[in-house]
This record gives structure tokens, sequence and C-alpha cells, in this order.
């Protein structure tokens, strides 16, 4: 029987220096720092998008006030709306004042006059809340689907999921949601096609998310699935891995307790990088199922060439998919003992 492996920790005279224990809050002290210049380095990119986002919206043909006239304003009203939204001031320097409120949590003004904190606070947690039930389903069926497929390398249920994962990945999300439309909601009539919203803004019932989280998580079930399978293959060749197969244990005992554990940080990445797509994909998905979320408030933003609300929903979805990668981070920090 091989002797089992034990924390270096656990041995004498690990981690020592001339019989003085080394600090280990060190390692977790680098790995703090690191993620702060991760962080710091993450939100300066957010700010260029949001630069980018300002100047984009000023090449577009027209302007907030053209786009939000109502009929027979002369040239006069016009100037006037203009000077108000101030839209007869250099992009730059409306950026500049833009993000100076950023801190505090003022994203500015319509340009139909109404706060964008208020405009988002309704329709923002409806988004998270399919982008978040999308990405559970998305962690558990790509755990699921990825381990099963590890159990057996190179067998037919292993070449079955990989296959059937390639080609959900190469699914756009409107592909998905139609299909699904046509086969649960007119063919079948499980499931309603659309989404009501009730008093509060949120859908009226739980029905009504199944579709649309369905149509989200499956290009991601693909994406992760594929990340699941190669790293727990790459942890599968460690020699502790070999030493427990060696020592008799039940492969599921295998997967869940020597090989996963080591595969964590890559997955933790993959489900990161998910999340981003999660809700840049919800804008497509709450159009088809017509549900009440950032979708409709950053089409119409578009529409209006409203610079603050668009760059209003960037950032409040940028901060949440920072705060995802640096729980991820954190997840790798902490499977490599603190190291990044």
């Amino acid at each position: 029987m091989a002797e089992p492996l034990t924390d270096t920790a656990e041995r004498p005279g690990a981690g020592t220096t001339g019989g003085k224990t080394s600090a280990p809050s060190r390692p977790w002290l680098f790995a703090g720092v690191r993620l702060l210049g991760l962080l710091a380095r993450r939100a300066l990119l957010l700010a260029v998008l949001l630069a980018t986002l300002f100047a984009a919206v000023e090449l577009l043909p027209g302007d907030a006030a053209t786009a939000t006239a109502e009929r027979g304003e002369s040239a006069t009203d016009l100037a006037e709306r203009r000077h108000l939204l101030g839209l007869d001031r250099p992009v730059l320097e409306r950026f500049a004042d833009w993000m100076t409120g950023l801190p505090t949590g003022d994203l500015g003004t319509s340009a139909r006059g109404e706060p964008v904190a208020d405009l988002l606070s309704r329709p923002f947690p409806n988004t998270l809340l399919l982008g978040g039930l999308a990405l559970l389903v998305t962690l558990l069926a790509s755990l699921a689907l990825g381990g099963w497929a590890a159990l057996r390398p190179g067998g037919r249920t292993d070449r079955a999921i990989s296959g059937s994962a390639t080609a959900v990945l190469a699914l756009p999300e409107f592909v998905v949601g139609v299909a699904l439309v046509l086969v649960f909601a007119q063919w079948l009539e499980w499931l309603p096609a659309v989404t009501l919203a009730d008093s509060d803004g949120a859908p009226a019932s739980w029905q009504m998310l199944v579709l649309p989280v369905v149509a989200l998580s499956i290009p991601q079930i693909g994406w992760n699935t594929r990340i699941v399978r190669a790293a727990l293959a790459d942890e599968a060749r460690a020699p502790h891995v070999e030493t427990a197969v060696l020592d008799g244990l039940p492969s599921h005992r295998v997967l869940l307790h020597h090989v996963l554990p080591g595969a964590l940080p890559a997955i933790a990445a993959g489900l990161a990088t998910s999340t981003g797509m999660l809700l840049g994909g919800a804008v497509v998905v709450e159009t088809i199922f017509n549900y009440p979320g950032l979708g409709a408030v950053l089409a119409g933003a578009v529409t209006d060439r409203d610079s603050p609300v668009i760059a209003g929903v960037v950032a409040v979805t940028g901060a949440v998919i920072t705060g995802v990668l640096l729980l991820a981070d954190l997840v790798r920090a902490w499977a490599s003992g603190g190291r990044l």
C-alpha cells in the first residue's frame, strides 16, 4: 500500500529554514498585492472601454437631442435641448464629468431627463437573476458532463459528450432561443414564449424563466464542458492521482477527492469568462423572450444616442464581471496555496 500523501506542514522540518518557521502569511500577502494589481488593471480597462463607447456614440449620425425630439420642434428648441444635455461641450469633457460621478454611484442623467441609476434600478436585478441562474445551470451541467466524460477517457461516452459540447458551443443564443420557443412553446405548449412582468417589474412566474435561462446556458455549457474535461484530464496525470488509482480507490472517489480539487483553478477561470458572455448574450435573449432586463434599456439607449445610459449599462455589468473574475482569482490563489 502506497504511503498516503501528507501536507508539507505535517512533516518534520517542512517549511523551516535554519530551525525557524517561515511566515505562512507571506504567500497570501503576495497574492493580495497581485489581486490589487489585477483589480486596478481591470478598472483601467473598463475606463478605456467606457471612453471608447462615448466616442463611438459621438460618431453615430444624429445625437440625443434630435433622437428624442418631438415632432414640430424648431431649430432653436433643438439648440436649447443640446445645451441642456451638454451636447455643445466636447465629448472628452462630458466623459470626464460622467466619470467623476461614477465612484459615488451617480451615472448621470438620460436624454429624457431621468437619472440613469433610477432607470437601471428595476431591470438590472432581473438581468442579474437571469445571468445568475444561467451561470448556476452552466456550472452544474458542465461539471456533471465533464466529469462523466473524464471517468471513461476515449470511450463512447467521452466522444459523444465532447462532440456534442463542440456542436452546441458554435450555436448563437438567438438560434437556441428561437428553437426552444418553436419546440416547447409552439409545438408542445409546455412553457410560455414571452415573459410578463408583475407590478414590481419582475417576471410574473418561474415558468417564464425556464426558456431564457436554458437558451442562455446551452452555448456556455458546451464551452465549459470542454474546459472541465481538459482540466480533469491534465490533473489525472499528476503523481498523487496515479497513487490513488494504484491504491484501488473507486473511480468516482479519485475524481472527486484527487482530481477535481487540482482542476478547480482552470474551471473557475472558464466560468468567470462565461460570466461576460452570459451578460452579453442576455441582451439578445431578453429581446427574444420580451424579458424585462437591461436588453430593452440598452436598445432604447442606442436608438436615442444616449451615451450616459449606454455607459451606465456597461459600467454596472462590467462591475459584476470584474467581481466574478476577482472571485476566480481568489479560487486560484486558494488552490495554489496563496500563489497567483
